[in-house]
């Protein structure tokens, strides 16, 4: 699967970028919402999703890199989330959050900064819907893929198979064309792809191409 960023869109034109989105073989639309202080950037919040609920037909997966994501998950998941994915690192009670994501009736994910180990996963993997790792600091689109990230993902898979093979792995940051087709080899199920995407002379065609590396 394929879940083009938003972050990387022109604000000028959202919708029609959404509309894109909208008719392109992308599975879902990819949400960074950044507080300033877990991350350094700001991004957007509960009303800017609600809008973009309007008009997207592709699932909302929000991914809060936010200090104390427990006090709005409520309040995302009534803004359109679909997905809403919390950081370990950010999670003082994980395994209380993440219940309380799916207890809300939407699917639960759990994302891993580049320096945090997969151990730490150990004892969560079983309720999480969603892995993501993180394969750029977190904070800024346009970085560059650190390829370290590929024997974290053999790491996570293993995981996944022992413990929750319905268990998905996302992978968010310098993803494209290039290193899709072994990202997806190594086990990734769901790519995140924000410059790659919107930065081409083709977005839709690029989003197809990238898609069809899994093949």
């Amino acid at each position: 699967m394929i879940a083009p960023s938003l972050l990387s869109a022109n604000f000028t034109r959202l919708s029609d970028e959404i509309e894109m989105l909208n008719k392109s073989k992308a599975d879902w639309i990819h949400l960074d919402i950044m507080d300033g202080v877990y991350v350094p950037n700001i991004t957007f919040g509960f009303q800017v999703i609600k809008q973009i609920k309007k008009i997207a037909k592709k699932p909302l997966d929000v991914h809060l890199m936010i200090v104390q994501p427990e006090r709005f998950l409520k309040e995302f998941k009534d803004a359109g989330a679909n997905i809403l994915t919390i950081h370990y690192e950010a999670s003082i009670h994980l395994h209380r959050y993440l219940e309380a994501i799916k207890l809300l009736g939407i699917k639960a994910g759990v994302a891993l900064n580049p320096h945090s180990p997969v151990c730490l996963l150990n004892n969560i993997i079983e309720i999480a819907d969603l892995v993501l790792i993180m394969s750029v600091n977190p904070g800024f689109g346009g970085q560059k893929f650190i390829s370290g990230i590929y024997q974290k993902i053999s790491e996570t898979k293993e995981l996944i198979l022992k413990k929750n093979p319905a268990c998905l792995i996302e992978i968010d940051g310098g993803v494209d064309i290039a290193n899709a087709k072994k990202l997806y080899k190594t086990g990734a199920d769901v790519l995140v792809a924000g410059n790659a995407v919107f930065s081409a002379e083709n977005p839709a065609q690029m989003i197809r191409e990238i898609r069809s590396q899994k093949i």
